[in-house]
């Protein structure tokens, strides 16, 4: 007897979804709750688990296909009792692991086990998934995965075959001819059509501006190399510079409440508690979970906090509450190696604040001309409720904080 799988309920709101990707082929054991299929919502992916033991059977839709809530999306069969009972005797279930193991040996080999971005990375760079090892769950493929093992991969790979060492004066276009050209037409996940649409709304809506400062990072650096040790053996997690930044953000968020306000009708909207958006980089896009109360966190927290949902995110179970709300956003581009950038605000905020890779550069102080590890910030913010004094006020409060982390100590 066959079992339906339906489509959960997904959160507040949000009626349908998108089939990202099957984790189960027709024929897989299954065991009760594994995970059989992920959906992407507008922020997040959600995996859907199997109501019962037994041997997956035929999906009634496909990657891409969009979803209601309760629709009926695949069937779990009787059966495969070792998926369900690992220490059954392994004749009684020989026939259900037979039909699994050309899935099972190699799912990265197979194009359909491959969520649409990372199939989009595997054509980009050329390499063959079925001999990457995934870092996400279940051992699945990420684009991280793709993205490093196409860099270790050696340069003379790219070479023909058929081109010898002594090859200076052969033909360099005989190679990319014969090799082909190739496009794929990819359907945008639902997750990256909402990112385009909620930032294409906030051009459109805010009267946008940029204002840049810098910041010498020799304090947090020699308080992060003095502490980082002590710090992770009672907290349990990196000291980062992230948790320094979170933090004199929401000091400089009190002193400049326009920053943290947001604009509804013909109001504004004004904040005592500062909730920080926190861009993380996941397998589908980009996603924003929020530190609720971050002005009550201490550095620890911020980054126990932070920590947590990088990890998360990468496993696709950050939660639907979890990205909501937010009254200002900080991004890190620097984690990417970027110097400078115009971020774009995260509606309804009014703000958000761009970090940039650290690079050592030739500053005055003293009359001096001295080499000093220096950071480029980008606040882009909404002109229509932010004057250029309030965002310079805040970039030069953020500054001092960096630059003299004691005031964090002492809320200065």
């Amino acid at each position: 007897m066959a079992t339906e799988v339906l489509v959960p309920v997904l959160g507040e709101s949000i009626t349908e979804a998108t089939v990202g990707e099957w984790l189960k082929q027709p024929g897989d054991a299954v065991a009760a709750d594994e995970p059989i299929a992920s959906l992407e919502t507008d922020k997040v992916s959600v995996e859907v688990p199997s109501p019962v033991a037994g041997v997956m059977g035929a999906h009634a839709v496909q990657v891409g296909d969009t979803v209601q809530v309760g629709a009926m999306i695949a069937t779990i069969e009787a059966g495969g009792g070792a998926a369900a009972a690992p220490s059954a005797p392994a004749a009684a279930s020989a026939p259900a692991a037979q039909a699994a193991a050309p899935v099972a040996v190699a799912p990265a080999g197979d194009a359909v086990a491959l969520s649409p971005s990372v199939r989009r990375a595997v054509l980009e760079h050329g390499v063959d998934p079925s001999t990457i090892t995934g870092t996400g769950k279940d051992g699945r493929l990420t684009k991280e995965d793709v993205a490093a093992a196409a860099q270790a991969k050696p340069q003379a790979a790219a070479a023909p075959a058929g081109a010898g060492p002594s090859s200076n004066g052969g033909d360099a276009t005989a190679g990319r001819a014969g090799s082909g050209r190739r496009e794929e037409r990819v359907k945008m996940t639902r997750l990256r059509q909402t990112i385009a649409k909620r930032l294409k709304e906030a051009q459109n809506t805010a009267a946008m501006l940029t204002t840049f400062n810098d910041v010498d990072m020799t304090a947090v650096i020699e308080a992060r190399a003095k502490y980082k040790d002590l710090f992770e053996k009672k907290h349990g997690v990196r000291l980062g510079f992230m948790g320094f930044f979170v933090k004199a953000a929401t000091m400089a968020l009190k002193d400049i409440p326009a920053v943290n306000a947001s604009i509804e009708g013909d109001e504004i909207v004004y904040h005592d508690y500062a909730d920080i958006s926190v861009a993380v980089s996941a397998p589908n896009g980009l996603v924003v979970p929020v530190i609720r109360d971050a002005q009550d966190l201490s550095v620890a927290g911020i980054e126990k906090t932070i920590g947590d949902f990088g990890k998360r995110a990468k496993d696709g179970t950050l939660k639907m509450d979890e990205m909501k709300g937010g009254t200002f956003t900080i991004s890190n581009g620097g984690v990417f190696g970027s110097l400078m950038s115009t971020p774009i605000i995260n509606p309804p905020q009014s703000a958000v604040l761009g970090l940039h890779r650290i690079e050592e550069r030739p500053v005055v102080r003293d009359g001096q001309v001295v080499v000093r590890p220096m950071m480029y910030l980008a606040l882009s913010y909404d002109h229509r409720l932010i004057d250029g004094r309030e965002a310079v006020t805040f970039l030069v409060a953020l500054k001092n904080a960096i630059e003299d982390p004691t005031r964090i100590l002492i809320d200065l």
